[in-house]
């Protein structure tokens, strides 16, 4: 009983909280929660002054990024690039296969030194060693299998550099929101590259990002209708049917 009221009580606060969500639109998540946020407002890493001696911030072919010639490309914690997504993938998978067997074997004793003819006199009425067994057998199996899939995702969302780990490999993470009507589109992406993948244009693309993490999805109204209630889906994992 005890436990019966525990889940009652649970369903009834996750009922309270979609109660609380009828007729508005989705919240957005907080900007000062993220990571990102974080790495842009803590204090970078100390640098090494490459002119000890004098103010070279004045030099036109300085390599500091506020120079005319300087690399305005993200590298440190906090910078923000683009990351671009263009995924157009497409897989087909057929197969197919068959079995067949057949097989007969007979066996008949009609003489051997007068044994057969003694045990049919023994045996039941219209058996006789003349013909002991007889059996055939056969199978067979056929099978048939395709898969066919198609992915298409052409997006760009910037990212910020929330580490810069010992090797010189940077940690990057970014999150977009869009909200349309009663429906958000969210948008993450998470992984590892190296600072010399990233372009001219401070881009860098899908494919070059280790442990790529990239979600897309949305909650709202829409989400919300397409899900399976969670009465069903207990249902679905405690039946066995």
């Amino acid at each position: 009983m005890r436990y019966l009221i525990m889940c009652v009580s649970i369903l009834a606060l996750v009922a309270c909280q979609r109660l609380e969500q009828v007729g508005k639109a989705p919240d957005f998540t907080p900007i000062e929660a993220g990571n990102e946020f974080f790495a842009m407002t803590s204090q970078p890493m100390p640098t090494t002054n490459p002119y000890p001696h004098g103010n070279g911030e004045a030099s036109l072919w300085s390599g500091s990024r506020g120079s005319l010639l300087g690399d305005r490309r993200a590298g440190q914690r906090g910078d923000i690039l683009t990351v671009v997504i263009e995924i157009d993938d497409k897989a087909e998978i057929s197969n197919s296969s068959g079995r067949s067997r057949s097989g007969s074997d007979t066996m008949g004793i009609p003489n051997l030194l007068g044994i057969p003819q003694r045990l049919n006199e023994r045996l039941p009425e219209g058996a006789n060693m003349d013909h002991a067994y007889e059996a055939d057998s056969s199978s067979s199996y056929k099978g048939n299998g395709s898969v066919a899939r198609k992915e298409k995702l052409m997006l760009r969302v910037a990212a910020t550099i929330l580490d810069r780990l010992p090797n010189g490999v940077l940690r990057i993470q970014g999150s977009q929101e869009v909200r349309v009507n009663f429906e958000v589109r969210e948008l993450i992406v998470t992984g590892f590259v190296r600072p010399e993948d990233v372009s001219r244009k401070n881009e860098i693309t899908y494919d070059k990002i280790a442990g790529a993490r990239i979600s897309y999805g949305g909650r709202g109204q829409i989400t919300d209708v397409q899900q399976p209630r969670i009465g069903q889906q207990v249902a679905d994992v405690l039946l066995p049917f």
